[in-house]
This record gives C-alpha cells, structure tokens and sequence, in this order.
C-alpha cells in the first residue's frame, strides 16, 4: 500500500536557527519558509536526493507543533510521510484493519497541494504517520 518516504517531518523552536544549520552546517538546498495557515505551521523544505525533510514550526494561536514542543523544548521528529497512490482507498483498507484516521477521516490538502490524512501514532509503534496521495 505505502509508497516512497515522501518526507521526515522536524518540529523546530527556531525555524531561522535550523535552516541555517541544514543550509550552512550540512550543504543542503532548502525552501524560503513556507506559512501553511490551515494547518498552523510554518515549514521549510529541505530537498534530499531521495526524500524531503521538513521543518515545522507553530504559525498562530493554538498550533498543534506548539503543543509538541511544550512537550519537547528542544523539537524533534515529529512524523513520516509515505506516498499512497489512492489515498480514500489506503483510508478505508486501514480503518477497516483497525487502524485509527486522525481528524474527521477526509483528506486535506497538504504542504504539497496534496492529500494528506494523519493515522494515530498508537497504532504505528508511536509514530505520527502522514499519508499523501502521489
């Protein structure tokens, strides 16, 4: 059903901080910050040969990556992205095995112009897993 590893999302404190430190510490090709109001964050892209790694950061009141670096001051991983190419059929093939779709269960347009769909991270050995329709 899953796909390529479409990215590792980052939650950071300091959006500014951690570009530099991909950009100028490792060489990496990064986005200019990209504010995604709908889901309250702002993210930078860092483009990998093989994948993406995205940098989260708490854009408004109520952001749910504030509420992860209340728990984690530091930031850290706070979830995969896999591609599925029929993401309302990788949907119903999950919840119909027992798997818990996060939200009211529809896509939502993500990052990407995409797709998207969260699954419970106590269903994926504590991981936050992001599904995207390629």
């Amino acid at each position: 059903m899953i796909g390529k590893l479409n990215h590792v999302a980052i939650a950071v404190p300091d959006l500014e901080a951690a570009t530099k430190t991909y950009r100028d510490v490792l060489g990496a090709k990064v986005s200019a910050p990209l504010p995604q109001p709908a889901h309250g964050v702002t993210v930078v892209f860092i483009q990998l040969d093989n994948t993406k790694v995205e940098l989260l950061h708490p854009l408004g009141e109520g952001s749910p990556i504030q509420g992860f670096l209340d728990k984690n001051p530091s930031g850290g991983v706070h979830h995969v992205c896999f591609e599925v190419a029929d993401i309302l059929a990788a949907r119903d093939q999950l919840k119909a095995g027992g798997a818990r779709v996060l939200g009211d269960g529809n896509p939502k347009i993500g990052a990407h112009d995409k797709p998207v769909l969260f699954l419970h991270p106590k269903d994926f050995n504590g991981t936050l897993v992001e599904l995207e329709q390629a």
